[in-house]
């Protein structure tokens, strides 16, 4: 349903990300993991069509998103990394706005707002602003406005950021649920064991290249570790954490 075809992006001549290429399919839970600079948010940025690519092209049903972006985000849903709201607009008005700008039928959005409010735990705060809310509160948000519209591809960036255990619970539940559906998702996160426990199959990302993409349980059977944590480290860390950690605490000890 939603493939990066040979994605390149540059920044002041040096490719952050490099030949990407991938497909999600309807029913699929596609974890995408990679450390801070790796290219990860990059990527996200040129499958939501927020970012230009150097080269290659984001396809949505066979056609390129550019031909049409205002079409394909009618058909995404996108929970980004940094949560940008108006403070000044109430939880309920920000989904309004939202809702609105999908041109939603007005009594079908009062109706998923409502619900989604209240399910997410947020009824008691939608008239409040938004400029008052918790992380967590504000995270919520995002989330009710990525699924508002019922959409078919749902890209998750971070999405567990500021929830407590229960909410992020709920989220990983929620994800199984939309792929059951026939939605496509995109699980990006640094939380190994939600990507773990939530994604069918991981795309790992190093120095902005593809270094693995398999189901989770074929990575760590090939790599003969117990969890994708371990195989996450032995693919992109080159150093020792233990003797880095070491080192830290070494230089702390220093006096001047």
């Amino acid at each position: 349903m939603l493939e990066a075809r040979h994605l390149v992006k540059r920044y002041s001549g040096s490719r952050v990300v490099d030949d990407v290429s991938f497909v999600v399919r309807p029913g699929e839970v596609l974890g995408y993991l990679g450390p801070n600079g790796s290219g990860k948010s990059t990527t996200v940025g040129m499958l939501t069509g927020l970012v230009e690519p150097s080269s290659g092209t984001v396809l949505f049903e066979g056609r390129p998103i550019a031909d049409d972006l205002v079409a394909f985000r009618r058909r995404l849903g996108y929970v980004p990394e940094e949560p940008h709201l108006y403070p000044f607009l109430s939880g309920r008005e920000h989904l309004e706005l939202m809702g609105r700008l999908r041109e939603m039928p007005e009594r079908l959005l009062d109706r998923r707002i409502t619900a989604l409010l209240d399910l997410l735990g947020l009824g008691g705060a939608a008239l409040q602003p938004i400029g008052g809310y918790s992380k967590g509160m504000r995270q919520k948000v995002l989330i009710a406005g990525a699924l508002l519209h019922d959409p078919d591809v749902v890209i998750l960036d971070e999405p567990e950021s500021g929830l407590d255990v229960t909410a992020a619970l709920v989220l990983r539940h929620l994800v199984r649920v939309l792929a059951d559906r026939g939605k496509a998702v995109i699980y990006s996160s640094h939380v190994l064991e939600a990507v773990e426990k939530v994604c069918g199959r991981v795309i790992v990302l190093h120095r902005g290249a593809v270094v693995a993409d398999d189901s989770v349980s074929a990575l760590t059977k090939l790599r003969a570790n117990s969890s994708l944590v371990d195989v996450f480290a032995e693919l992109v860390h080159h150093e020792d954490p233990e003797q880095t950690a070491l080192a830290i605490a070494g230089a702390l000890d220093a006096r001047a």
